[in-house]
């Protein structure tokens, strides 16, 4: 919410400087953003009156202008804007004037006329960003006045970052209230009186959705002049809360969804077929917006129709075809209450957000329609004249909203606040905020006003009375309460530890959402079935994800085609896996490599990174977590992972995560190298470990034998580790794998595997005939499990 500070203070002016002020809005839980002058630094500038405007003798583009500034004798300008006429008012640069951008104006001579001085532009004075002209003043605008002081623009614009839940100072009126309440200052509103029907023109009304929208109104004003332009004073307001001026009726209903927070909405009468009904969408119908987007409705969307057709999103956008244009003379006016839930998600399920969306999906006063009518009536015709018909309501009052009636303890009030307020403080506070109040025996029955949807719950008034009464000022107070302190397992998966080795090993750690495109989750997981958002942030974030591959591989995309060609990228977060009703979220730690193994440089040869190089980095991880030597690596298939070139790792036999390499088919969707590596660890499953132990070193030298064995290509390393473990007993300190050959010498089928046996007693020194025995059980073990030949 953006508004003027001046604007702010014609309707509560409390005894504080701008800083104060703001600082008071943002203590009391109005955020203040930011706070930017309403117009740059310029001096010199001021109104002028152009009494002729003559031809320029040798520029055909360039006109002589004598311009009085109310000091004397007129000036000479010449001036290159087309718009330029006798008559006008106009904002004048005099000789010696700074514009923005430190621009001085001297005393010049363009084409051999003098010129003392410049007629500006809006943009020349940092008004707009462009303008076609320069900027044309009220007839009434004093000649000779300072043009800063004119239009006031030693002014603020204040920008507040406001919470869902206080959507009633989503407008200038709702600001000053809490303003006048946090100072005790009195509200001045304007004074707004019913504009009485100059005609009997009107146009029905049925509410065929009465529970999405329990109350619309709309009235006829026939014969405005729409060339009328909308009054400087209001332009100001309007560009100072951040809105561009667009046409007479646009500005209006601008201008009153500003004031008083209600959002409205201007039809050409003229392209209207009968009367106005509120209805639900038909399934695949189609309305043009008036951002130019053609929006295929669904049934559950609410729109404002008429005999033939949808001419309006209700609560989010008007329809191309109804839209007032030059040429509109009569205008149908909309005010109305739609339901917060029937709006909601809405604007972003079609791609939109609007100011209207953004206030009717928090909740809107329903009892200010009327009051915005009459508002937007008498300021159109004061600007562009007009007749008006009566107002036309259509009310289903089952469906409108009904503010609680809350009971408040006082008891309750110090219990949260640790702070007593006396009865008449909580009744001041509470009736300056609008709410009535009824004494009951242990304290009140409250119910707020209609606009303060937040307030549903005592502990919600209670909130109030802290807020307005001031954080600050409630006093500290420490809670005394036993505490239980318990220290953390030692042998529990340590996140942070994780993502440092990571980090040492030449990994980024990436966070990417939590939500993510259901077609690249189709690919990454086909077979599991995300849960989708009942209300997404767009069409590409609109289901959970129920793998970190989904954002990873989106975020190595991106690096790959900034030119990044050796990227290693790590996230830990929560998948979000459905098992019936039930929704799992379960911790998980996740990683993707591509490029070389090493960073460009002389002394190592390239090579990109494979499926081991993952591997060695997974194995890591285990190590710190203390599992490394309860985890089982199973070849197995995943949809996300090259058929062969893919691992299930296992502990106790459950599966606890994934390393493969990126299958080939999403690699081509994803326009992904094939050479991508993938890893994915439930680090829930990875706490547990064993408690080291020391055991004391051998004071015995060590025996290492070497040998070589033939086995099927079939036969996994692990198959074969688990064979010599068992055979070689406790005399196996270390067992090593130093060699695979394939080649011309071994049947195509086999493969040659040489192993490192380092073998230690801790009581003696190892004897030939014992290493012999040791060496020749392994053989046996092998030839029995594996079907391994010693090769010779």
């Amino acid at each position: 919410m953006r508004f003027s500070e001046a604007w702010l203070r014609e309707w509560v002016d409390p005894p504080l400087d701008t800083q104060a002020l703001t600082d008071q809005l943002s203590l009391s839980g109005l955020e203040v953003d930011a706070v930017e002058p309403a117009a740059p630094a310029f001096s010199g500038v001021v109104v002028g009156h152009v009494q002729s405007v003559a031809p320029h003798p040798d520029a055909e583009k360039l006109r002589v202008c004598q311009v009085d500034l109310g000091d004397g004798e007129p000036i000479g300008i010449v001036c290159g804007a087309a718009n330029v006429a006798a008559g006008q008012r106009v904002p004048v640069a005099t000789v010696g004037a700074r514009l923005p951008g430190d621009f001085k104006i001297k005393r010049a001579k363009l084409r051999g006329v003098e010129s003392n001085g410049m007629i500006c532009s809006a943009s020349e004075l940092g008004l707009a960003e462009s303008s076609a002209g320069i900027l044309v003043l009220p007839a009434d605008a004093p000649v000779g006045e300072d043009f800063r002081a004119f239009l006031a623009l030693d002014d603020h614009c204040i920008e507040l970052d406001l919470t869902p839940d206080r959507a009633d100072c989503l407008s200038v009126a709702g600001v000053a209230r809490d303003v006048g309440v946090l100072n005790r200052v009195a509200v001045r509103e304007p004074r707004i009186e019913p504009v009485p029907a100059g005609s009997d023109d009107r146009v029905d009304v049925t509410l065929a959705a009465p529970a999405a929208c329990p109350r619309y109104l709309c009235r006829v004003l026939r014969g405005i002049d729409p060339r009328a332009p909308t009054p400087l004073w209001m332009q100001e307001r309007l560009r100072r809360s951040g809105l561009r001026p667009i046409s007479v009726a646009v500005d209006v209903t601008n201008y009153v969804l500003l004031e008083l927070g209600q959002p409205m909405h201007a039809f050409d009468l003229a392209k209207l077929d009968g009367g106005i009904e509120v209805r639900m969408a038909r399934d695949g119908e189609e309305l043009a917006l008036l951002n130019g987007d053609t929006a295929r409705l669904r049934a559950d969307s609410l729109v404002i129709a008429d005999a033939k057709r949808a001419v309006a999103l209700a609560g989010i956008m008007g329809g191309a075809d109804s839209a007032v244009g030059d040429a509109t003379r009569d205008l149908l006016l909309e005010s109305a209450f739609f339901a917060p839930a029937a709006i909601s998600g809405k604007a972003r399920s079609y791609g939109l957000h609007t100011d209207s969306s953004h206030r009717f999906e928090r909740g809107v006063d329903p009892t200010r329609c009327v009051l915005a009518m009459e508002r937007a009536t008498a300021l159109l015709q004061g600007i562009a004249g007009g007749t008006a018909g009566p107002v036309v309501a259509a009310v289903s009052e089952p469906d409108l909203p009904l503010p609680p009636t809350l009971h408040l303890r006082r008891a309750r009030i110090a219990q949260v606040l640790g702070l007593a307020f006396d009865d008449a403080a909580v009744t001041d506070i509470l009736s300056r905020l609008g709410m009535t109040l009824t004494a009951v025996g242990d304290g009140w029955q409250v119910t707020p006003p209609p606009a303060r949807f937040d307030v549903q719950l005592e502990v919600d008034v209670i909130a109030e009375l802290g807020r307005v009464h001031g954080y600050d000022r409630i006093p500290v107070t420490h809670a005394r309460s036993a505490a239980a302190t318990r220290a953390p397992l030692e042998m529990a998966y340590d996140p942070q530890r994780s993502r440092r080795l990571l980090l040492d090993r030449g990994y980024y750690e990436a966070v990417t959402y939590s939500f993510v495109s259901p077609e690249l989750q189709r690919l990454v997981d086909p077979d599991a079935a995300p849960l989708a958002l009942a209300n997404p942030l767009s069409a590409e974030l609109s289901v959970m994800r129920t793998s970190l591959w989904t954002g990873l591989l989106q975020a190595l995309r991106q690096n790959l085609a900034r030119q990044q060609t050796r990227v290693r990228l790590f996230e830990s977060g929560l998948r979000f896996r459905q098992a019936g009703a039930e929704l799992m979220q379960e911790p998980m730690l996740a990683g993707a490599i591509v490029g070389p193994v090493l960073p460009e440089q002389w002394g190592a040869v390239g090579a990109d990174a494979d499926l081991f190089d993952l591997k060695a980095d997974v194995e890591a991880l285990l190590a710190a977590a203390g599992c490394a030597g309860e985890v089982a690596w199973t070849a197995a298939a995943h949809p996300a992972l090259h058929p062969g070139q893919s691992a299930r790792i296992e502990r106790a036999g459950k599966p606890v995560g994934w390393l493969g390499s990126i299958h080939p088919s999403l690699a081509a969707a994803l326009d992904l190298p094939v050479s991508v590596q993938l890893f994915e660890l439930d680090t829930s499953a990875l706490s547990g470990a064993p408690r080291p132990a020391f055991a004391p070193l051998s004071k015995f030298p060590s025996i290492r034998r070497d040998l070589a064995i033939v086995v099927d290509r079939t036969v996994t390393f692990a198959r074969i580790e688990d064979s010599v473990r068992s055979a070689a007993g406790d005399l196996l300190r270390e067992l090593v794998l130093f060699d695979i050959y394939v080649g011309e010498k071994v049947d195509s089928s086999r493969k040659s595997i040489a192993l490192g046996l380092i073998l230690q007693a801790t009581s003696q020194t190892l004897t030939d005939d014992e290493v012999a025995a040791v060496t020749a059980r392994v053989l046996d073990a092998l030839r029995a499990d594996v079907n391994a030949q010693l090769r010779t």
